[in-house]
């Protein structure tokens, strides 16, 4: 019996397949740099109703697509060209895997039949992407192509997030199948979950230690956003009545003002309490290793991810499972005998408070300073002020946005982005671009750095372009302070502008330039009112703030993100 002969209708390009299992796993939109490899993805993603967003720079792509994953709760989508387009988004896919974000990066490469011939971009794209992916593979058939997105958006979600890369070489890419040849997964339909509630028996053992507790001490990571834990988390900490510290992603949990929610005594709370609870957040260099943790407290880490919890220091007590579904269990199991035990912390907090005030204090002349060059602290705290509940903010620099860490509240969840574990500068911009289109109702407010902002500020123009407002503040002092700082520790003043000095840049007019609002301010007390105009603006804005070149964070001072 002769073949069937399909009509160009029964017939599906690798393009669009790749667009079919985007918009099966609920992806809407993509991130990308033109490329002569990919073209075919862009068919595709028209036909299936995805947007199309070009950059000017496949970093900007892979960062946009991690925020967009943040921001979401769904996975991001960046498409690259082969060779340089590929090895230009390498930065951002380390940002996702070290941040646990989950994303696909999916990269061109030359045609099977020109395998080896030094075809045009060809590069060993698997072999670079695999340590900093959870999953890197060549699509070797136009009929697997789906089946590949799909098994790559599984790896992302195994254990904790994280991304993934699939290279689709172009003859495979631009190959026509019959449709009924090719696997497409049905949405929902091919992943299991992931929210394990972990082991039970830990469960009443952490239920146990809470009960008992006198000083007991909570760290909510990123993993707490991640999961979505945030009513959960809520929970446990007014219920048990314990103290809560917020990190990275986490920010935000508690709202400011509430009285479970702590700041600045953190280092305190760690060295005084009995019982210290850290979820889902690695002892890294963030953490110090885990040894700013009293030697003598009870130490509970809770973790998406086996390899995590204990790595670095010991514990008294691990738990793998989902945040929410963890918290959740603890808080019903103690609060069912704690028999109001939890009231008698109040005294804990009480002293926790005094030491939150004290520190407040102390810094409050430099929160109020009038001084010009204008104090960074003095930045934030306008910027702090400004924000509302539907601000996102992100912070995108070193030394400033390390200033901006101890005073910026965020006042919902889900609304502070930075870059995370790997420190990587430049992710302000193409965050912006991924929470306006993500969250178009609500406002993002950007922190920069002036070293920070000129990684990625050209795609300042495809805000523009996108019609995506937002308010950008740039801390201009025309240095790397960060590293400034310790250079001149190290070296001696004389040897402390090596490498790290900037031109004195007017950010305001670049903004004015592609299109935006721009303002330049040099008094502190005209802060606040041009973040007023910014917003009033309608446009993405950089508000060009100078601010004083030799004033330091305390944490770059203490040069604690090396240690």
């Amino acid at each position: 019996m002769p073949d069937r002969t399909f009509d160009t209708s029964d017939l599906v390009s690798g393009g669009h397949l790749v667009a079919k299992a985007l918009k099966a796993e609920g992806v809407d939109v993509i991130y990308t740099l033109c490329g002569g490899h990919i073209i075919d993805i862009y068919d595709g993603c028209v036909d299936e109703g995805i947007d199309v967003i070009d950059v000017r720079h496949e970093q900007v792509a892979a960062h946009a697509a991690d925020g967009y994953a943040r921001v979401t709760g769904k996975p991001g989508v960046a498409v690259v060209t082969a060779g340089p387009g590929t090895t230009d988004a390498i930065t951002g896919v380390a940002n996702a895997f070290r941040a646990e974000s989950p994303m696909l990066l999916i990269g061109g490469q030359g045609s099977h039949s020109q395998h080896k011939m030094g075809s045009l971009q060809d590069l060993p794209h698997v072999d670079m992407m695999t340590p900093i992916t959870k999953f890197a593979a060549t699509v070797p058939d136009t009929a697997r192509v789906a089946d590949l997105v799909s098994m790559a958006f599984r790896e992302c979600y195994n254990g904790a997030p994280g991304p993934s890369f699939l290279e689709i070489p172009r003859d495979v890419l631009d190959a026509r199948v019959p449709v009924e040849k090719a696997r497409i997964p049905k949405a929902g339909a091919y992943r299991a979950s992931t929210r394990s509630i972990g082991d039970p028996a830990a469960i009443e053992e952490l239920s146990d230690l809470l009960v008992h507790a006198r000083k007991p001490a909570i760290l909510l990571g990123s993993q707490v956003w991640t999961t979505r834990a945030t009513d959960a988390a809520v929970e446990l900490v007014r219920t048990l009545n314990v103290p809560a510290y917020m990190t990275g992603a986490g920010r935000g949990t508690l709202p400011p003002g509430d009285p479970h929610h702590f700041q600045l005594s953190r280092r305190y709370a760690f060295s005084e309490a009995d019982l210290i609870i850290i979820v889902g957040t690695p002892f890294d260099s963030l953490m110090g290793y885990g040894k700013r943790l009293s030697p003598t407290a009870t130490v509970v880490q809770i973790d998406l991810d086996y390899r995590t919890v204990g790595k670095n220091r010991d514990i008294a007590l691990g738990i793998v499972g989902d945040a929410g579904r963890v918290l959740a269990a603890v808080t019903q199991a103690a609060s069912e005998r704690i028999n109001g035990g939890a009231a008698g912390r109040k005294d804990w907090l009480d002293e926790l408070r005094v030491v939150e005030t004290r520190a407040t204090d102390k810094r409050l002349p430099h929160l109020r300073s009038d001084a010009s060059p204008i104090h960074p602290y003095r930045l934030v705290s306008e910027i702090n002020d400004f924000l509302t509940e539907d601000s996102i903010f992100i912070g995108d620099g070193g030394d400033i946005v390390t200033f901006s860490g101890q005073v910026v509240q965020p006042k919902s969840p889900g609304h502070w982005m930075g870059p995370g574990p790997l420190g990587t500068l430049g992710v302000g911009i193409p965050f912006v671009l991924a929470a306006k289109q993500a969250r178009p109702g609500k406002e993002v407010v950007a922190l920069f750095g002036d070293g920070a902002f000129s990684l990625t500020g050209w795609d300042f123009e495809t805000l523009v372009r996108y019609d995506l407002p937002f308010v950008g503040i740039v801390g201009n002092n025309s240095s790397m302070n960060q590293i400034r700082y310790g250079q001149c520790a190290k070296y001696g003043p004389e040897r402390e502008r090596v490498g790290n000095t900037l031109g004195d840049v007017h950010y305001d007019k670049f903004a004015q330039m592609l299109g935006g609002y721009g303002e330049e301010v040099r008094d502190p007390a005209d802060i606040g009112p041009a973040l007023q105009r910014a917003r009033a603006s309608g446009k993405p804005s950089l508000i060009n703030v100078w601010v004083d070149p030799d004033a330091y964070a305390p944490g770059t001072m203490n040069q604690t993100m090396h240690t």
